[in-house]
């Protein structure tokens, strides 16, 4: 894409396209995205170790195929497939067939064995992986003006702002359905009440009647990223990973932002600054899906933040010591008002009853089990069953 002129009016959806990726966009810098914020990948090497331990099950959910596929969508500079790779036991590693999903150049220094690809890889079996992925999906903003009518948000490289032409066709039917439904219409009402995760915040069918200056971001192209993504699978489990919000408690202002060196700064589309909103992440689910906290998620994967027993600073001092920073760790993964809120959408493809209990009682124990050479609390392990209501997003 050719740079725009500097004073040219036009969506967020194409201006971040450009600012982020386009040839001097934001993440094709050097430094990557671990030079401005810190994910959950790069908070602590527990969550690697958790997702490891997710692909353990599925794999034997699955019954062990070779190959097994680890896809890491928006890949950065491969931290987490890295990671993830190096938790798994000897034997599920030979197997697995790792793939880094990220539009940057491959960096140097990644192991030859992971494929550095443009686009997520067809007719994979296994575990497809976005961490804080979908907020970067470029989306456009629209904005009610003073008679209550959606208009697309046009924007200047400096970051300036104007209300254009009115949204129309399938962005407004995405706005009716999924952010201002009218009155008496419940949100996603084409779609199973099954797909919409329960407890959403919110009622399903709450109408909102936006007032002047009310914005929302057109989540339409992270639905179809996400499906896109999803639709790769011929057996196996998508996760996506993202700050998000609900119907019934949508933003009355949007989550347009950006992020600098650590900072929250005001979105510039001029590629010195990420560009991020929160997902719907209700909108993005498939049929069959559903969405948890990472605290819950991570929770049944063995990462607590409980610290250990004062006993073992008596018996054994540097395992104390070792399991307080573990536990610190693990608090951060999962705090409330931070990472532990975070909504994870688990999208089964071919898994039999799909993630609501398999009646399968092999493939159920296959999902409860513990995997031997993985890190983590023993114990159930049932994140693919029943959590509780109040960690259901």
């Amino acid at each position: 894409m050719e740079r725009a002129a500097a004073g040219e009016w036009r969506g967020w959806r194409e201006a971040t396209e450009e600012a982020l990726y386009g040839p001097s966009g934001f993440y094709r810098r050097a430094e990557g995205p671990a030079g401005h914020f810190r994910t959950s990948v790069h908070a602590s090497p527990l969550f690697a170790g958790a997702v490891a331990r997710l692909l353990c099950r599925l794999d034997t959910a699955l019954g062990r195929p070779d190959p097994l596929a680890f896809v890491d969508m928006a890949a950065g500079r491969g931290e987490l497939v890295t990671a993830v790779l190096a938790a798994l036991p000897p034997e599920v590693a030979a197997r697995t067939h790792a793939y880094a999903v990220e539009r940057a150049d491959r960096p140097a220094g990644l192991a030859p064995r992971i494929s550095w690809l443009a686009e997520p890889p067809q007719g994979v079996t296994g575990l497809l992986f976005a961490n804080e992925w979908l907020d970067n999906v470029p989306v456009d903003v629209a904005e009610t003006d003073g008679d209550a009518v959606p208009r697309l948000v046009l924007v200047r490289d400096d970051g300036a702002e104007r209300l254009g032409d009115p949204v129309t066709g399938e962005d407004a039917r995405w706005l009716r359905t999924w952010w201002w439904p009218p009155t008496g219409r419940e949100p996603a009402a084409e779609r199973d009440e099954a797909s919409r995760p329960p407890g959403a915040g919110g009622s399903a069918g709450a109408p909102l009647a936006p007032a002047e200056g009310a914005r929302a971001e057109i989540g339409l192209p992270r639905d179809r990223a996400w499906a896109g993504a999803v639709a790769a699978l011929e057996r196996g489990l998508a996760v996506a990973v993202d700050y998000a919000h609900f119907a019934g408690g949508r933003p009355p202002f949007g989550t347009l932002t950006g992020f600098r060196e650590g900072r929250g700064t005001a979105p510039v589309p001029d590629g010195s600054c990420d560009i991020t909103a929160h997902v719907a992440l209700d909108a993005c689910a498939l049929p069959g899906g559903r969405v948890v906290t990472q605290r819950a998620a991570l929770g049944e994967l063995g990462v607590s933040g409980a610290r250990p027993p004062l006993a073992l600073a008596s018996t054994d001092p540097a395992a104390y010591v070792r399991a307080l920073a573990g536990a610190g760790q693990a608090a951060e993964l999962t705090a409330p008002g931070g990472l532990g809120d975070f909504g994870w959408l688990l999208q089964p493809v071919g898994l039999p009853d799909g993630l609501q209990g398999p009646s399968d009682s092999a493939l159920r124990e296959a999902l409860l089990a513990d995997v031997p050479g993985v890190p983590g609390v023993p114990g159930r392990g049932a994140l693919l069953v029943d959590v509780p209501d109040h960690e259901e997003q």
